[in-house]
């Protein structure tokens, strides 16, 4: 079961507390005054158009302020609409600008005249009122007496009766004069529902209103209408914007009860939920229960999205209004913070969904726009790049005007702004001199100007040139004398540090085996080492022979400072055992493709005369040969297990050129990774699938 966080129908207001209302008898508007002013309700409705401010010819009638109370309009007794009644206070403001003219005004009013003329003070009062999707405008004619105008004072008020509005919705009142001598009054007000009021039994469309249980459903929302299965009624989901009209987002009739799920993501501040039977003239009421919820402010501001339109232009585009400031910043080349230009520039109130201008004379790639609320910045926009190019090294300097015609200037850094002729260590007071004659000479792009002050945006590529030019010449001769140095140390070291030769030699005791041995080979070649080993090099042999190609190959790897590396298993240690068991006897006939067999002749050679080391290295892959099983004559250089001491032996077999013991590491595990295939072929058991002789694509070479 979903937990409800507030149970409320469609019309429940911030207060839903009982109220019991006045009646009101009748269908006809009215109008009352205060005692002493005299009113007059015009017929029909009138333009809602406020007009122009106008200047005051002299005392005029203005409201206030506006005070409003509920009442019930009732046609029968219990056929009733709730009703918003209107209470507007006035005021006498001005002062006459010819005395004379005071003069004759009061003399008109003077009661001790033979014959006093009925002077007196008038004035058209415009009532607005708003209720989603109705407006309606009545004009108010207001009389005051002359004795009673005095600047300044209050005369009284004039009550409207009254503009019939739906249950549950929020009202919007305006008032002023026509002509309009100040900013109109307004009003902003919920409207309770049927279950705040005593008009269950008075207002019939509370009979059949449908209810509504908002509820959470984890994160999202459920919306549960409670009305009987034949009740038909329509259901609206609309962002509610203060600033511009209402923008419907959803609309279905639908037959009760329902159950509908909002997705948390959809939730915004201005989303509302209408609802109204579908009856012929059924009030619509309607509630915006996300105003306060945190979920919804975030997605407002994940929704919102700031455009800037060049050159001077820019829009905020949100489903719903914000509360925020857009305000001009500066910035740096080398990305720090944007440091912002108000003062002098002033802060400008956010109106969504409307292009808006900053009041610059020229537009520039490190001017930004930056949207915050009094918590923290919001959204920051630097869009203009696309049109004027990327970010420049200018610094921007911020001229204050005083009222003597005399002028400061100061370079806008991150530290502040600083003096341009000041001692500060800052690079604009190292360049001041040399700015403030930019500046003068016109050299520098003015971006806003105003009786106040202006702002300069300084190019500082050519002092970077000056200055930076003798240092850069002097690391030139120091790098041309380095890299003359490196060359003929990397002349030493090129063939090593990139490819050191690397001479395999192994005894081909089976396919899984050779297989074995041409993934180590392949595994080597990803590093910076050239390997040679016969299973690449079968149609050489041929064309050679086994000795003739090994004689060949050693020589060529111990010139080059390589290695040879002799891959110890069964088949290897049993040859070398036959070799130097009988070193007298003929050797046995061989395979005439196995180098191993034919290079014993010159390999044991090194070992017994003590050349061995540095030229050759040993290993063996522990899962096929014990560590004892290495006859003790090749111990005489490094012999390494495979692959438990694969970063030792990578190591040895790179010498100099050998990296980091990290990258060491990274390069062993790489390889280890390459060998885990082959070595699992070499314990399936016979006749098991991948047994079988094969190389990979490297043994194409093969004859």
């Amino acid at each position: 079961m979903p937990v409800p966080w507030f149970l409320l129908s469609l019309a429940l207001g911030r207060n839903p507390v009982v109220l019991s209302l006045e009646r009101v008898v009748g269908p006809q508007d009215t109008a009352r005054c205060s005692p002493g002013l005299s009113c007059h309700l015009w017929d029909g409705d009138v333009l809602c158009l406020p007009g122009s401010l106008v200047s005051a010819p002299g005392p005029v009638l203005v409201p206030t302020r506006l005070q409003t109370e509920l009442v019930l309009r009732c046609h029968e007794e219990t056929d009733c609409d709730l009703c918003v009644r209107v209470a507007i206070h006035l005021a006498v403001q001005g002062y006459w600008e010819d005395p004379e003219d005071e003069e004759k005004f009061r003399r008109a009013a003077d009661p001790e005249l033979e014959e006093p003329r009925n002077a007196s003070l008038q004035a058209h009062i415009v009532l607005s009122f708003q209720a989603y999707p109705t407006a309606h405008c009545v004009l108010l004619e207001v009389q005051v007496p002359a004795a009673l105008v005095q600047p300044g004072q209050s005369v009284g008020s004039v009550v409207f009766d009254c503009f019939e509005a739906a249950l549950g919705a929020e009202v919007q009142i305006w008032s002023y004069t026509q002509p309009r001598y100040q900013k109109e009054l307004n009003l902003t007000q919920q409207l309770p529902d049927c279950r705040g009021l005593e008009v269950q039994d008075n207002i019939q469309s509370c009979w059949a209103l449908p209810w509504l249980n908002v509820s959470a459903d984890g994160e999202d929302v459920r919306l549960v209408l409670d009305v009987s299965e034949e009740q038909r009624f329509g259901l609206s989901l609309y962002w509610n914007q203060v600033q511009g009209p209402i923008k419907p987002w959803w609309h279905s009739n639908l037959t009760g009860p329902q159950t509908i799920t909002l997705n948390h993501t959809d939730l915004v501040p201005c989303l509302c939920i209408q609802v109204w039977p579908l009856e012929p003239d059924s009030v619509r009421t309607s509630i915006c229960p996300f105003r306060e919820d945190p979920r919804a402010h975030r997605n407002l501001w994940r929704a919102a999205r700031l455009q800037l339109l060049p050159p001077l232009g820019w829009r905020l585009d949100a489903p719903c209004s914000l509360p925020a400031e857009a305000t001009l910043c500066w910035q740096p080349l080398d990305g720090g913070p944007c440091l912002s230009l108000v003062p002098p520039l002033p802060r400008e109130n956010v109106t969504v969904n409307k292009v808006l201008e900053f009041p610059l004379l020229k537009g520039h790639p490190n001017v930004c726009v930056q949207v915050s609320t009094w918590e923290k910045l919001q959204l920051q926009e630097c869009l203009w790049a696309d049109s004027l190019g990327p970010r420049k090294d200018d610094m921007l300097l911020v001229e204050t005007r005083g009222p003597q015609d005399n002028g400061s200037l100061c370079a806008l850094e991150p530290s502040g702004c600083t003096p341009l002729l000041s001692r500060a260590s800052t690079r604009a007071a190292r360049l001041g001199e040399q700015l403030l004659q930019d500046v003068q000479s016109g050299q520098c792009l003015q971006l806003w100007d105003n009786d106040l002050g202006a702002l300069w945006a300084c190019p500082m590529d050519k002092y970077i040139h000056q200055r930076w030019a003798l240092v850069w010449l002097a690391c030139l001769l120091l790098a041309a004398v380095l890299f003359l140095l490196l060359l003929l140390k990397m002349s030493r070291v090129k063939a090593a540090a990139r490819s050191r030769a690397a001479l395999l030699l192994y005894s081909a005791d089976d396919a899984s085996f050779e297989r074995l041995v041409g993934a180590l080979a392949s595994a080597l070649c990803q590093l910076p080492l050239r390997v040679a080993v016969d299973l690449w090099s079968r149609r050489d042999l041929s064309a050679q022979g086994a000795l003739a190609w090994f004689h060949a190959q050693r020589r060529q790897t111990l010139q080059e400072g390589g290695v040879v590396v002799l891959l110890f298993s069964p088949g290897a240690v049993a040859l070398c055992r036959e070799w130097l068991q009988d070193a007298t006897s003929a050797p046995r006939a061989h395979d005439p493709h196995d180098a191993f067999a034919a290079s014993l002749s010159c390999v044991l050679p090194d070992f017994l005369q003590g050349r061995a080391p540095g030229r050759y290295i040993g290993a063996y892959f522990d899962k096929l040969l014990p560590a004892d099983a290495v006859p003790a004559l090749f111990r005489s250089v490094p012999v390494f297990s495979l692959p438990s001491q694969l970063p030792d032996f990578l190591g040895t077999l790179q010498g100099s050129a050998a990296p980091r013991p990290r990258r060491l590491a990274e390069r062993a595990e790489q390889v280890s990774r390459a060998l885990q295939p082959a070595l699992d072929s070499c314990f399936r058991p016979p006749g098991a699938p991948g047994t079988g002789r094969g190389m990979g694509p490297e043994a194409g070479d093969r004859t």
